[in-house]
């Protein structure tokens, strides 16, 4: 016989930072989050707080998506076009 905790499931399937490195399925968006791909020549998908894109240096990224992508994204989904170590160094700035 066990002991169930819901609540203790529920935090292991949430990330400890706010950012996932890629490869997660689609499915597993966490509420309040939302999939970007990001790099230049190869793209990985990351999962980034909603609360990001109330950020001004993210929107500058969302802009150069605008700029490059329009509304028609390669990958299906939101793509930034910058390189890997760029965003991973913005979206530390802004988790911490």
């Amino acid at each position: 016989m066990g002991i169930r905790l819901p609540g203790m499931v529920h935090a292991k399937a949430l990330p400890q930072r706010s950012l996932i490195s890629p490869s997660a399925p689609t499915t597993n968006v966490p509420k309040g989050h939302f999939a970007v791909y990001v790099g230049e020549t190869q793209k990985k998908r990351f999962i980034v707080p909603t609360s990001y894109l109330n950020h001004p240096s993210f929107q500058d990224l969302l802009g150069q998506a605008e700029e490059e992508f329009g509304f028609k994204h390669p990958m299906g989904g939101l793509t930034i076009p910058c390189n890997e170590d760029r965003f991973l160094d913005l979206t530390s700035r802004l988790s911490g």
